[in-house]
């Protein structure tokens, strides 16, 4: 009978402890227990947004909460200050000092209030291209923060232009979710501008422009002569006609093809005439670029001529090509003179 009884309580014993366990587990108090850090929707800090575990009372609010978009710290002996009007104790502070509380929002870029801008001036006021419109505003113009569920793009709501300044005044609507729609007023000036080719670097006379050498920046369009250089590819490759200074813009008078010959060069004299082509030595008296027409020096004859660069180095001398005066042979009426 003994036996029996021990061997009872040695089942009950195997079988309850387990359970026992689950139900002691189940029963153990949760404790309250500041969190380091909390983000909140709205105007207000409730205990549930700060506390974990706070039961009934989490949707009672303690605090504003900091600006949409801000982050304010909230010191851990505050907290418990405020929740312990509300009956709740034993609050485990986890040896935090404060806690980050974030405002939850959604940005608006400062790039999609100007995009709005620049589209309003270029459909309102004839400005050409909205790309082409830059702003300058009175006021440093910094990224707005608006509610997260707020739908919505910022809207021209008011729009003036001066265009005898440039000046404008705009009246700018942001997305307000379920309030009102939060309005922005903005001053500055809007400046119609180009695309112009600017010198990066000196260049010095007569020195071929390189691809190094050319940035491309936006300019007031009203500053930009006819002649100015508005594609990389229209500078590099030529040569500059003077010294030319940085940061200026560069003007096709300025530059020249580069010269293919140099003054002072030994080149080839080529002699065409119907039927025949002959090459001399001749030192070229003046520096030119191809299919510009030199004076050269035939150093066989030593006569100077004229002739056309074709190529590096190469003078094409021939009947379509005209002679200076001082090399032309007298007339026949001039000869007669001369031989009396």
């Amino acid at each position: 009978m003994i036996r029996k009884t021990l061997f009872a309580a040695a089942v009950l014993a195997a079988f309850g402890s387990p359970a026992t366990a689950q139900v002691t587990a189940t029963l153990a108090p949760v404790h309250p227990k500041l969190k380091a850090e909390a983000t909140v929707n709205g105007d207000l800090v409730r205990i549930g947004d700060l506390v974990a575990n706070a039961g009934i009372i989490a949707d009672v609010p303690i605090f504003r909460a900091p600006d949409l978009g801000a982050t304010g710290m909230v010191s851990a002996e505050s907290v418990v200050e405020a929740v312990r009007v509300h009956a709740l104790v034993g609050l485990d502070t986890g040896g935090l000092r404060e806690v980050a509380v974030t405002r939850a929002s959604r940005t608006i870029p400062t790039e999609d209030i100007e995009q709005a801008i620049r589209h309003a001036l270029s459909a309102q006021f004839a400005l050409g291209d909205a790309k082409d419109v830059a702003l300058n505003f009175d006021s440093e113009l910094n990224t707005f923060y608006v509610e997260p569920g707020a739908k919505g793009e910022p809207r021209v709501a008011r729009l003036t232009y001066d265009n005898r300044n440039s000046r404008f005044y705009a009246v700018i609507e942001l997305p307000g979710g379920a309030n009102a729609r939060a309005s922005l007023r903005l001053y500055g000036r809007a400046t119609v501008t180009a695309e112009v080719a600017v010198l990066a670097n000196p260049v010095a006379n007569g020195a071929v422009i390189k691809e190094s050498d050319v940035r491309l920046e936006r300019r007031p369009r009203a500053e930009i002569g006819r002649d100015v250089v508005t594609d990389r590819a229209q500078a590099v490759g030529l040569a500059a006609r003077s010294a030319l200074e940085p940061g200026r813009p560069l003007r096709s008078a300025q530059l020249m093809k580069p010269d293919t010959i140099q003054r002072n060069e030994q080149v080839t004299l080529i002699y065409e005439v119907p039927g025949i082509s002959l090459t001399v030595r001749g030192k070229a008296a003046e520096g030119g670029a191809e299919g510009d027409v030199i004076s050269v020096l035939n150093e066989q004859s030593k006569r100077t001529v004229q002739g056309l660069i074709v190529g590096p180095g190469r003078v094409l001398i021939g009947a379509r090509v005209p002679r200076i005066a001082a090399n032309l042979p007298p007339s026949e009426p001039e000869a007669k003179d001369k031989a009396h």
